[in-house]
C-alpha cells in the first residue's frame, strides 16, 4: 500500500507536534462531538513567505464551533529556493490546500456531517471552506488569479473564501510563515 504524503509532513499546533492526518482527522471528531449540535466550519488555506534560501508554506486546518471555540493545526513545508513568481507562489499555496482537502475523503466527511446530522432540526450546522491568501481588490497583485484558484477550489466541493474573509490563510496561517 502506498503511504500518503502526509507522512512526510506532519502536523501540529501548540499542545501536539508530529500528527498525522489520521490523528488531526480524530481531533476533529472529538472536538465535535463534544458539542454536536454547533455550527461547525471546517476551513483550510495555506500561505507562504519568501525568504533569503527558501519558501516556507504553511497550511492550517480550522475546525470552528462558531461562538464556542476552535480546534487547529498546521503543516510546514518548505522548498529551497525563493518562489519569486507569484502565479506559481499562489498556485502551489492552492496545491497544497487541496492536497489537505482531498484527505477528507467522502468516508471521513460523512463522519463528520453523520455527527451533526440528528441535531440539524435543533439548528446544527456543517460547511468545509479553503480558504486562499488573494484578494479582488483594484490594488492587491492577486486579483487577477481570483477567477482561477476559486474555480479549483469549487472543483473539489469546497466554499471558497478569499480575502478578507479567507483569514485560516491570511491570518492564522500566516503567523507561522515568518
Amino acid at each position: 500500500m502506498k503511504k500518503s504524503q502526509d507522512h512526510h509532513y506532519p502536523f501540529q499546533n501548540l499542545q501536539e507536534t508530529g500528527m498525522s492526518f489520521d490523528q488531526v482527522f480524530e481531533h476533529i471528531v472529538r472536538f465535535m462531538q463534544s458539542d454536536p449540535n454547533g455550527h461547525y466550519r471546517l476551513m483550510v488555506g495555506t500561505d507562504s513567505q519568501v525568504h533569503h534560501s527558501h519558501t516556507t508554506f504553511i497550511t492550517g486546518i480550522v475546525i470552528l464551533n462558531e461562538g464556542k471555540g476552535v480546534w487547529a493545526c498546521i503543516r510546514k513545508v518548505l522548498i529551497p529556493r525563493k518562489m519569486l513568481q507569484l502565479h506559481e507562489r499562489i498556485s502551489y499555496e492552492l496545491s497544497l490546500s487541496e492536497e489537505i482537502v482531498s484527505l477528507f475523503t467522502e468516508e471521513r466527511k460523512n463522519k463528520l456531517i453523520d455527527i451533526v446530522l440528528p441535531y440539524i432540526y435543533v439548528g446544527a450546522t456543517f460547511t468545509m471552506e479553503g480558504h486562499i491568501d488573494i484578494g479582488n481588490g483594484k490594488q492587491n497583485k492577486t486579483s487577477k488569479f481570483v477567477k482561477e484558484m476559486v474555480a479549483r477550489m469549487e472543483a473539489m466541493g469546497v466554499e471558497p473564501k478569499i480575502k478578507p474573509d479567507a483569514f485560516v490563510a491570511s491570518s492564522y496561517a500566516n503567523r507561522y510563515t515568518k
